[in-house]
């Protein structure tokens, strides 16, 4: 009499290559407006972003010349984050910041 062990039948898988992309990436940006000061860009730059004196002095400058400046590239949920926290801070201090996040563009 056969037993379960000698009914089951082998089943053999072949090991298919798994591609993994990474993830996509989106830039968080400020937008300039005619009424935020740039010491509260800059404290934005530092405290959400964790930009150095001197690089968030760059990156508030860029905005006020060209009308934006990216402030980071990251995946789409931290990028979510960084933007909602940049416009709680400027609601708190009822200033009209701007900030998005837009997919990275492909060069």
């Amino acid at each position: 009499m056969p037993t379960a062990i000698q009914n089951q039948q082998q089943l053999v898988r072949e090991a298919v290559p798994v591609r993994l992309a990474p993830p996509p990436m989106y830039q968080v940006v400020l937008l300039n407006d005619d009424y935020t000061p740039m010491d509260f860009v800059v404290r934005v730059l530092q405290q959400v972003f964790h930009k150095g004196g001197a690089e968030a002095e760059r990156i508030m400058l860029q905005v006020h010349h060209e009308g934006r400046g990216v402030c980071g590239i990251y995946t789409r949920d931290v990028a979510a984050t960084r933007v909602d926290a940049v416009l709680h801070l400027a609601h708190a201090d009822q200033h009209p910041l701007q900030c998005l996040m837009e997919p990275v563009p492909l060069f």
